[in-house]
């Protein structure tokens, strides 16, 4: 039997190492799918239950693992719905290889059924790379360089193959004029700063006397290294979101995530520094950042089209995180002075119980931080989490400690809707034996999470550990575009935007085979936490929570909490509660605490 161009695809992909592909079937990609039942599944054909899902699984997988994941969508409608899990990738830096289906050659350009112009529609997000292959010999090489440039740019690429060129009998690039031949894998280089640089980078590293430490996710495996930078300036650091499990919360050093949803350590580190290291972030949020001329600073980036951007730094190095950073350690002189250091650990521990009260506060039924307050008390030292965007993603980085081998993600720069549970699923398939916990909030388990829940129970009894949980901020409310409306714009609440419709989610769970905990008092939390993290299967907490408790930062400006009063006064529906829960959350910053 011959090898046709879909049967090629399939083995090429297997020589690269590519284990599963997220996708969903159409006529578009036939030809594909019938090569995968004559790979016998091989890779795996990961079935979502919309080609966004797809994306965004892929897009976790290659969060989670750190290698490409690939998605697969027929022409027309299937390729335009990854475009958001695609343009997640791109902002967020993380390689995806994105295949696809087109009409057949000889009716393109008819304005044939499902005929969109792919080459256009992918132009912007997956700009470094996007090819149609329209004879078999071109195959090996469009394939080999989209997978080459996602590892390399660390963004999507994308590859559309006409439904004729699938079925087509693969030939391979001739030794000839106008073919090109290709090669599998890619090895990388050690890139080492310039060592001029790196001494005037020492230099004013040493002269500083109050050092902040910025790290993002481009630190990631460097951990060691900046704690010893950190030891030996006597710096705290703070994380990009992004970056949230570069190091342990349990540093006393760590002041934890920087900007709207930040720790006050940060904040406060941030305002007062003189010198600024930044490793491996393109943090956009600028106005927490020193005040220009405040601090003398220093960035560390292994993609020189990213560096020098966000402040002024003076020293811009070019360099893998931590090669460069070790070879900075010899260069360094430990500060004599600790005065520094000891205020932010102050701070850091003052932080973190002020977040244990603030949990603690009692609301109607359930304080929501006090979710993520539970959970972290007891989240296993190899939990792989993912937060949805919106207030969801307030309480992740505030509230949740990292430690031992625990990985977080979200929508950093998109900030989209609806990544978590595709996100863990994605997490899941690249590590089948570490748990895995998505924070849901109601909104976005309505618009996508429920019908991946069924994702979830296809495919479960494959991992080796089953234990995938999904926590539901269960309030009935968009919740953080209502405050964003309340602290913005002065607006009250407009009922027919924000209110959602009631369902059980912990019912639809139980009904498709899952384990399912409806949780309404707060006493409930961490039996519910414990059961769902020692259970046979995957897990959904439907926690009710109120919507009252604010996830203004500690930080407010006098700005926001005027429109958040004027939209009280103007007839907020919640206006009482949120006056109450504001009051009661707020006073625990100021009430004593342990030292």
């Amino acid at each position: 039997m011959s090898t046709t161009v879909a049967d090629q695809l399939l083995a090429r992909l297997r020589e690269w190492g590519i284990e599963q592909v997220f996708g969903y079937p159409g006529d578009g990609i036939n030809g594909i799918l019938g090569a995968f039942s004559r790979a016998d599944d091989n890779p795996r054909f990961i079935q979502s239950r919309h080609e966004e899902m797809s994306a965004f699984e892929a897009v976790g997988y290659a969060k989670f693992s750190g290698r490409p994941g690939v998605c697969l969508a027929t022409s027309g409608p299937g390729a335009i719905h990854l475009l958001n899990g695609l343009y997640d990738a791109k902002l967020d830096h993380v390689p995806v290889v994105a295949i696809v289906g087109q009409t057949n050659r000889s009716a393109m350009g008819g304005s044939y059924q499902q005929e969109v112009d792919l080459l256009s529609l992918f132009k912007d997000v997956a700009s470094d790379y996007v090819q149609m292959v329209m004879v078999p010999e071109q195959l090996p090489n469009v394939l080999d360089r989209a997978i080459r440039i996602a590892m390399t740019r660390q963004a999507p690429t994308a590859i559309i193959i006409p439904n004729d060129v699938q079925e087509l009998d693969y030939s391979p690039p001739a030794h000839a004029m106008k073919m090109v031949p290709s090669s599998l894998g890619i090895s990388w280089p050690a890139v080492d700063p310039d060592d001029a640089a790196l001494r005037a980078a020492a230099d004013l590293l040493n002269e500083g006397k109050k050092v902040a430490v910025l790290v993002g996710q481009g630190a990631r495996g460097a951990g060691e290294e900046v704690t010893r930078v950190a030891e030996l300036l006597g710096a705290g650091v703070a994380k990009a979101l992004l970056g949230k499990d570069v190091l342990s919360d349990e540093l006393p050093f760590v002041t934890g995530s920087i900007g709207l949803l930040g720790t006050r350590p940060s904040y406060e580190m941030m305002r007062d520094c003189d010198t600024l290291l930044t490793i491996g972030s393109n943090f956009p949020y600028s106005q927490f950042l020193p005040e220009a001329g405040q601090a003398r600073a220093v960035q560390i980036d292994i993609d020189g089209a990213l560096i020098g951007m966000r402040y002024p730094y003076e020293i811009n190095l070019v360099g893998d995180a931590a090669r460069t950073l070790r070879a900075l350690i010899p260069l360094l002189e430990p500060k004599p002075d600790r005065g520094w250091r000891e205020t932010i650990e102050k701070n850091v521990t003052r932080w973190w119980e002020v977040m244990e009260a603030e949990a603690q506060v009692e609301a109607d039924p359930i304080n929501p931080m006090r979710i993520f307050h539970e959970f972290s008390q007891v989240a296993p030292d190899n939990a792989m989490i993912a937060a949805d965007s919106g207030s969801a993603a307030n309480w992740y980085a505030r509230q949740i400690r990292m430690r031992g081998h625990m990985r977080g993600s979200l929508s950093g720069t998109l900030a989209t809707m609806g990544p978590a549970v595709p996100y863990v699923i994605g997490a899941k398939f690249a590590h089948p034996d570490r748990p895995a916990i998505a924070f849901e909030g109601d909104g976005a388990m309505q618009m996508n999470g429920l019908a991946e829940l069924l994702t979830v129970a296809r495919y479960w009894r494959e991992w080796s550990d089953p234990r995938l949980v999904v926590a539901v901020l269960h309030n009935n409310d968009l919740n953080q575009v209502t405050w964003e409306l309340r602290a913005m714009g002065g607006t009250p609440t407009f009922i027919e935007s924000q209110a959602l419709p009631e369902v059980s989610y912990a019912d639809f769970a139980a009904s498709i085979g899952l384990g399912a905990i409806t949780v309404r008092e707060p006493g409930q939390l961490a039996s519910a936490w414990t059961q769902a993290l020692s259970a046979d299967r995957p897990y959904v907490l439907d926690v009710y929570c109120d919507p009252d408790v604010p996830p203004i930062p500690p930080h407010a400006d006098l700005e926001e909490m005027r429109n958040v009063a004027a939209a009280l006064l103007k007839g907020d529906t919640s206006r009482w509660g949120v006056i109450k829960e504001g009051i009661k959350t707020k006073a625990q910053e100021l009430l004593p605490h342990h030292d």
